[in-house]
């Protein structure tokens, strides 16, 4: 159970206004502001204290200078806060940390460089067209973002504080490079610039949290950078909570929210999903979302047990949009009907899959790499129960690990690992994962194999057989990508050979328009098993995310299948249904949700339409006696028979989303 507990239904209301705008809340009604987020059913919302303009909302006595320059009501944050609060709606505040138009103008000297002196900007396009000029919190501006914050502690009540932008930059301005020749670092070295820029981020949050503690002991704290990294880890002492920030329409899409929400939930804090209500990204006003998006986005928080929070942008006059409240009302209505049975649940999984992202310097959201894409959607669709976890979670709660592709294997986690299986756990390694760090040899002789280095024929290809081929054809199947060539070692077996082309594509030979075909002829081992565990020497993950080849899944989760017999669930439904369990004291409550996202358009995948699915059937294993089962919040008592450990059942109708309660009994 988390220490800090957030609320369900939360709303994250921008404000970022232009100082060339004229008549700024001059329409903003307390009542009815605070009116309309209750009738649709809101119970937390986050306002503006400052903004990416730098502007402030409140009355300020240190900076009046910065209040919104056409402000016509300079009490406008307080009375949103005080008229929520009339209505126990909690109001934590925003504060904007490294985007700021008017102090990064007025303190040119405070601005992130890079190597070359120029402004660090967030999207590079973007520079001449907004606010996105970096400030570096390694410098004086530190003290004036102290002074404000401390303002608003002692002048406003204060629920929470968001703070916004808040990314280890690659900076070289001259506080950074001062402070990493200090340290013994090469400033001129951009390992060693990422490096600082990692510890001058985090020691921030850790300050900024310790001086507020000094005024207030229990307002809720985020940092946000839009993305909860393995980096977080080491600092989670500086946050009450983490905030999933996903847009689908945005630069996030829909696969960054179930990878980073798979694994922030296991860091020890409560969680939300944060998506909008925009039809693309922030600040796409008068936009609309569609209805069935807003409920696959926000029940997909509640089934992979995160709280839910959605965005949206007060018009300049400050008066709250009744039809996009509606429209969230339709959907938070629904989540409170469905919070007594998400409340205090704890997510059940029995596959952990190690994150590339652990091993990569990704200074902001640049994209997440592609193996744990390609696995999160090979799990999702085969139905299975799985987190993602790095080299310091705790490894015994999984019967099965996966290391998909690219994880290295340094001295500490060999040991772990070795450990893992030596205590009955089962291990799924693809490619490269595996080998040291420096790549020269496995570190894991679990695996069964030694390196001989990099496949000699790419694309080659697999010819599924036995068990590891069920549902597929005894032929060739082609491998995109190029693998590593392996020699098995002593009691490993190969579950299936490669076959190899007659020549690589070159200038001078080639055949046909896109790769040759197979010789026929035996090349080297495609995927072998050593007792529990089965190593694939392709990039199978990166391949799946690339191309969504069939076959490639369907190895996996054969592969899967044999080491993992009995799964938390199974179910006969399509690969489109997502499936995932959750347990209360006394009852187990499975979600399923059945939205489909399509490519409708150039930039953003869409959901616009509910398609119902029908007597679905569901196997549950379980060590838990189960007396009763039933669809909630409907409560549709449904028929349950038990045969061989497993609880056997039939929802009639999933449409959208419906949770089945398990009740547990003696």
């Amino acid at each position: 159970m988390c220490q800090y507990e957030l609320r369900f239904r939360q709303i994250h209301l921008d404000f970022h206004t232009s100082p060339y705008i004229p008549g700024i809340g001059s329409e903003f009604n307390p009542e009815e502001f605070a009116d309309v987020l209750e009738k649709a059913k809101v119970n937390s919302i986050t306002c503006f204290a400052r903004c990416h303009h730098g502007h402030l909302y409140y009355d300020s006595t240190l900076f009046p200078e910065i209040i919104h320059p056409h402000l016509t009501n300079e009490n406008l944050l307080k009375e949103q806060i005080e008229a929520c609060h009339k209505r126990n709606i909690r109001v934590p505040i925003y504060i904007t940390v490294q985007w700021d138009d008017y102090i990064s103008k007025k303190y040119p000297e405070w601005l992130a460089r890079d190597v070359n002196g120029e402004p660090i900007y967030h999207p590079e396009p973007n520079k001449d067209k907004g606010f996105y000029s970096h400030l570096c919190v390694n410098s004086p501006y530190i003290d004036y973002l102290k002074a404000q914050t401390q303002e608003v502690l002692d002048s406003l009540p204060v629920d929470g504080l968001f703070f916004d932008i808040v990314n280890p930059l690659e900076c070289s301005c001259d506080n950074c490079r001062n402070g990493m020749e200090k340290e013994g670092l090469n400033p001129n070295s951009r390992e060693d610039r990422i490096s600082y820029g990692q510890k001058v981020i985090d020691q921030f949050k850790l300050d900024l949290t310790a001086f507020i503690r000094e005024s207030n002991k229990e307002c809720s704290i985020f940092y946000n950078r839009g993305h909860i990294t393995t980096a977080h880890r080491s600092v989670r002492d500086a946050y009450t909570h983490f905030e999933l920030e996903s847009l689908p329409g945005g630069e996030w899409g829909y696969q960054h929210f179930p990878i980073t929400a798979r694994y922030a939930r296991n860091l020890g804090l409560d969680s939300l999903g944060m998506t909008g209500k925009f039809h693309t990204t922030w600040g796409d006003f008068h936009s609309f979302k569609n209805k069935a998006a807003l409920e696959y986005e926000c029940f997909r928080s509640l089934a992979l047990n995160l709280k839910s929070m959605v965005g949206d942008q007060l018009n300049p006059n400050g008066k709250i949009s009744q039809p996009v409240y509606d429209l969230i009302g339709s959907v938070y209505s629904q989540i409170e009907a469905k919070e007594p049975w998400c409340k205090n649940a704890v997510h059940l999984v029995e596959i952990g899959v190690f994150t590339p992202e652990e091993y990569l310097d990704r200074q902001s959201l640049g994209g997440l790499p592609p193996a744990i894409m390609g696995i999160t959607r090979m799990l999702e669709e085969g139905g299975h129960q799985f987190d993602i976890i790095d080299s310091q979670s705790d490894l015994e709660k999984y019967k099965v690990l996966v290391l998909p592709d690219t994880i290295p294997v340094n001295e500490q986690l060999e040991n772990k690992l070795e450990h893992y299986l030596e205590n009955g756990g089962k291990l799924i390694a693809s490619y490269q994962s595996g080998l040291q760090p420096d790549h020269k040899k496995f570190a894991l002789s679990s695996l069964g194999v030694e390196l001989v280095g990099e496949a000699p024929f790419s694309p080659d290809f697999l010819v599924p057989r036995g068990t590891l081929g069920k549902g597929l054809p005894e032929t060739e199947h082609v491998m995109y990508q190029k693998g590593l060539q392996v020699r098995v070692l002593e009691g490993t077996e190969v579950l299936v050979e490669t076959k190899v082309p007659y020549f690589n594509r070159t200038e001078e030979q080639f055949c046909s328009h896109l790769h040759t075909p197979s010789s026929e002829e035996t090349g080297y081992p495609g995927v072998v098993r050593k007792g529990s565990s089965i190593y694939f020497m392709h990039p199978i993950f990166s391949q799946y995310n690339q191309y969504a080849p069939h076959w490639c899944k369907q190895l996996f989760l054969n592969a899967l299948e044999q080491l993992l017999p009995e799964p938390l669930i199974k179910h006969n439904g399509p690969s489109t249904m997502q499936v995932t369990i959750n347990e209360q004291e006394n009852n187990g409550v499975i979600h399923l949700l059945h939205y489909i996202p399509e490519r409708r358009s150039e930039k953003l995948d869409i959901v616009e339409d509910v398609i119902p699915l029908y007597q679905i059937d569901l196997s549950v294993h379980l060590p838990k006696k189960i007396t009763g089962i039933r669809c909630v919040p409907e409560n549709i008592s449904l028929n349950f028979t038990e045969k061989d450990g497993r609880i056997n059942f039939s929802v009639p109708k999933i449409e959208g989303h419906q949770m089945i309660e398990l009740q547990y009994g003696e």
